[in-house]
């Protein structure tokens, strides 16, 4: 288990600039959106959904190989999943993306790849510090909990929190304009039983490839996201 790591103060600096830029680029989306410039709020969705990314990238301090790796593959795994979906409605139902979401690669915007990324990572890394705070506190009663145990407890709750987001995510993204389901509009089961399993297996790669560095704005961003989709899906 990769041993995470004491924030020094820049790390300190940077997490607090990038969770102060989120919350002013997701509040202010949010008040926006339930004005009468809905459009252009949506329209500039795009640059929101970069800008968080940048901020993941800002704030993790530990760019390895693994890292680079585990962000190539898990960007790659989201497209080409995305891919096979919308052009099978095998693994997620039948959807089609809008032009919301910018620039497109065989039906899916490149966006989706960059969200899986983002998703993935701040699921990962919440549950490697709850993993890695669980293990303190049993240390400190005298009780030691096997590797295998934590890495199991990383991957499958990481994939359960990833598939709770997407349920959190999927109404107010529909809402948002971002693609639609078959006629019915429904959202298929299915398409939570994939997210699980994709999940699972970057989440194998995010442990292995030793990704994580105690990055807490990345907890902050999986916070207010939630949040964010959680009041559109509710009130809009």
């Amino acid at each position: 288990m990769a041993k995470p790591i004491s924030l020094n103060r820049n790390h300190q600096r940077n997490n607090n600039i990038a969770l102060g830029i989120a919350l002013l680029f997701h509040i202010s989306g949010l008040i926006g959106l339930f004005t009468s410039a809905r459009p252009w709020f949506i329209r500039h969705t795009p640059l929101n959904l970069w800008l968080m990314a940048i901020l993941l990238l800002f704030t993790h301090h530990r760019r390895h190989a693994g890292f680079w790796l585990f962000a190539a593959l898990a960007f790659v795994t989201g497209m080409v999943t995305e891919i096979v979906g919308i052009n099978t409605g095998l693994l997620f139902g039948q959807y089609v993306y809008t032009p919301v979401l910018g620039l497109q690669y065989k039906g899916v915007p490149l966006l989706i790849g960059v969200n899986w990324l983002v998703i993935v990572y701040c699921c990962g890394t919440a549950m490697e510090i709850l993993q890695h705070r669980l293990a303190r506190y049993y240390a400190a009663s005298g009780l030691v909990l096997p590797k295998r145990i934590q890495t199991l407890s990383v991957i499958a709750d990481g994939a359960l929190l990833a598939v709770l987001f997407d349920w959190v995510m999927e109404p107010a993204a529909v809402k948002l304009g971002f693609w639609t389901w078959a006629a019915d509009g429904e959202i298929p089961m299915l398409n939570y039983g994939s997210w699980l399993v994709v999940s699972l297996l970057l989440l194998v790669l995010f442990r292995r490839l030793r990704v994580n560095c105690n990055n807490y704005f990345a907890i902050h961003l999986l916070i207010i996201e939630a949040l964010f989709f959680l009041v559109i899906r509710t009130f809009l």
